[in-house]
């Protein structure tokens, strides 16, 4: 079996050809087979010269493959540059591993809409090929592409598929976040490869949150309005937990909570990753109801949940630390609400890889929105940490 070897570089001057080169030949000495992937991530401050970044690499590097995009803040390595000029680019020679790499682009159309760019070999009905072992790495413009539905259409079509990755950021107006497909630089759309076979890839998604309360079961709901928990009004029920929550957890409260739906109805007990996290958005005291950004149905079990950096610190550890296999390299999708808006340290998600697997290959981006498994379903998610790692 051929040896898998990866890379990383980070570039931090607005004046960036010639560290750009500089760092380019150092990655070509690093590996000694061929560049089967670049994942590239460059802050805003690039994006009117990401063509010509995006172009260097290509020539320099001659990668089979290049996905990227642009990123409020960069992940380079142990290191998040928040609000600061930064290329990451991060290379991997992983001659065993299949790579398709693809632009999807959302269509409207008269039955609701459709995603256009599979290759002909994805337009089978049959997911055969595709293993547990696949990812689908996916870096979307969030304006245009409505990755909520993609995932819909993978858990129809593909439904072994993981999905891993998040949202281009930096820029708050339609066509300013740019996408990276191979020599090509997109504002609209989103980057894909599909990793299957050779090396070993493990996702972990981070959501930061803890149960307070006691689980319930949804007895009444419209849209996204729950307004009954276990038989009594949703409101009435959520009054209670707060008043019988400690001060300190009361107060985290105040601040926003969530909700948590159990993903998987068939489990005895339920952890922290067992629930997928929705923002409560509101209240609607008329009906006794509690409003979440999310559709929720009679019979699912839900439980309140409040995000605090302690909770998420000790979540992502938690889960960090299960990886029992040595790590090679990892890609991170950190929700942009992260990073110093959360948490008091800098560089908090970044340092926890470093700690768990040592000075490995890291890149990614601080996204506006994030894609990650839960319960064994791809979802998006917000407040989010999403990753991929790479086994040694």
């Amino acid at each position: 079996m051929a040896h898998n070897e990866f890379a990383s570089a980070v570039i931090t001057e607005t004046d960036w050809q010639a560290d750009l080169d500089n760092q380019c030949q150092q990655l070509s000495t690093q590996l000694t087979g061929r560049i089967n992937l670049v994942v590239v991530f460059a802050s805003g401050h690039f994006q009117s010269e990401l063509e010509e970044i995006v172009q260097n690499i290509q020539t320099q590097l001659a990668p089979q493959h290049m996905i990227g995009g642009t990123g409020e803040s960069i992940v380079a390595d142990e290191t998040e540059l928040e609000d600061t000029p930064a290329i990451s680019i991060w290379c991997a020679s992983i001659p065993d591993t299949q790579i398709s790499s693809m632009r999807l682009t959302f269509e409207r159309t008269p039955d609701g809409g459709t995603f256009i760019g599979w290759p002909d070999e994805w337009s089978a009905d049959s997911d055969s090929f595709i293993d547990e072992q696949s990812i689908m790495l996916l870096v979307g413009e969030p304006f245009s592409f409505p990755a909520d539905g993609l995932l819909n259409r993978l858990e129809e079509d593909y439904p072994r598929l993981q999905a891993v990755g998040g949202m281009a950021s930096g820029f708050h107006s339609p066509g300013e976040n740019r996408i990276i497909v191979n020599s090509e630089v997109y504002n609209n759309g989103a980057a894909v490869v599909v990793l299957q076979g050779g090396v070993r890839m493990r996702t972990i998604v981070s959501q930061g949150c803890r149960p307070i309360g006691e689980r319930y079961v949804i007895t009444a709901a419209e849209g996204n309005m729950i307004t009954g928990l276990g038989g009594k009004p949703a409101l009435e029920v959520l009054r209670r937990i707060y008043d019988d929550l400690p001060t300190t957890e009361q107060s985290a409260m105040q601040n926003g909570f969530h909700i948590g739906r159990v993903v998987s109805e068939y489990q005895d007990d339920y952890q922290m990753g067992d629930f997928l996290i929705r923002n409560v958005v509101g209240v609607d005291s008329e009906q006794k109801a509690v409003v979440v950004a999310d559709f929720l149905r009679v019979g699912q079990t839900v439980q309140f949940h409040i995000r605090d950096q302690e909770s998420a610190s000790i979540e992502l550890k938690q889960l960090l630390s299960q990886v029992e296999a040595p790590c090679a390299a990892a890609l991170l999708f950190t929700c942009n609400g992260r990073g110093t808006r959360l948490f008091e340290v800098e560089s908090h998600d970044a340092s926890a890889l470093t700690n768990q697997f040592g000075n490995i290959p890291v890149t990614g981006l601080f996204a506006q929105g994030e894609i990650g498994p839960v319960g064994g379903k791809n979802f998006l998610h917000g407040f989010t940490a999403s990753i991929i790692v790479f086994e040694s």
